[in-house]
């Protein structure tokens, strides 16, 4: 399929997402199992939401950034996930250029928007932990709605940059994408030209939103570390320690896997082994969040009861 070269920038009017497997069998297999931990992420995340809008006790910092974590990461797999199951069982396994553009966008944007709310929760962490007597003054509402909209914001824009160079590229065919959804590097690979230059916009955004995220996290948590060591209850220092816990565990699911595809250059993808990495932190992260701060969090069990017995 073309366009005239005068209508875009690409010859291309959609591309041909080929998925995990092209086995019938496999594919109503994969189409099972993909759409419980579809639902499982959804009803979990949606869970989160709604404890946190109906308790008044979870109307905290903490907890409005957790909100935020869970509705991000519902748009995370609503993004990609649905089509998957869709292609999975059809016999068609295409998506306009349109549709690859506008996937590729929203699937960066909230993962972005998601690199930079961990710093933001580095922070609160780091207040509460630190500087106990003066949280709700340094983190009132007014500056909570105001990292929120930031962190939105360069999500978005950032993004914008990425989509942009990437779809300008000129596609000619083949139009196949090794992948189960438009994933940048996976397009670009098919570019008709050298995208060197590509590829060194993308990494100089990797540096901003990846490394130095996850090293203002770092240096946070440092700070955090010794903080606990001098608190004297022991009860104390260990919900600061659970609470942090938490946040780690969740921050290690999303950055490794992101750290792995994103921080290489375009020579050394190989595809099938990064559609299993990019399959764990866009699906399975997503899953795990919910459980990770459900579990270990008593104040959210006691809103489930809570709800629950009403």
């Amino acid at each position: 399929m073309w366009m005239p070269p005068g209508q875009n920038q690409s010859w291309v009017s959609e591309f041909i997402l080929l998925g995990f497997s092209s086995d019938p069998t496999t594919n109503r297999t994969l189409f099972s199992a993909f759409l419980l931990l579809y639902l499982s992420s959804v009803l979990g995340n949606g869970l989160i939401i709604t404890l946190v809008c109906l308790d008044m006790h979870l109307h905290t910092p903490m907890y409005f950034f957790l909100c935020i974590l869970s509705l991000l990461d519902m748009s995370y797999v609503t993004t990609t996930v649905p089509q998957m199951l869709v292609h999975l069982l059809s016999r068609s396994q295409t998506i306009s250029f349109a549709g690859c553009w506008l996937q590729m966008y929203i699937f960066g944007a909230v993962g972005l928007t998601e690199c930079i709310l961990f710093v933001v929760m580095a922070f609160d962490r780091y207040v509460a932990i630190c500087s106990p007597l003066r949280y709700t003054v340094i983190l009132s509402w007014g500056l909570c709605t105001q990292l929120s909209a930031g962190t939105w914001a360069c999500g978005f824009f950032f993004s914008l940059i990425h989509t942009f160079f990437t779809m300008r590229l000129p596609y000619c065919g083949p139009n196949r994408v090794n992948h189960y959804f438009c994933e940048g590097p996976s397009v670009r690979d098919l570019a008709c030209m050298d995208t060197h230059v590509i590829e060194m916009v993308d990494l100089v955004i990797s540096v901003f939103m990846v490394v130095a995220p996850l090293s203002l996290i770092v240096a946070s948590y440092i700070r955090i570390a010794q903080a606990i060591v001098k608190i004297k209850s022991m009860q104390a220092r260990c919900k600061a320690f659970s609470t942090c816990a938490s946040h780690l565990t969740v921050i290690s699911f999303f950055y490794a896997p992101a750290t792995y595809l994103y921080m290489r250059p375009n020579a050394s993808y190989f595809p099938e082994q990064d559609k299993q990495v990019s399959l764990f932190y866009n699906v399975f992260t997503a899953l795990l969040n919910p459980v990770v701060y459900s579990l270990r969090n008593e104040d959210m069990k006691r809103a489930f009861l809570k709800v629950m017995g009403r």
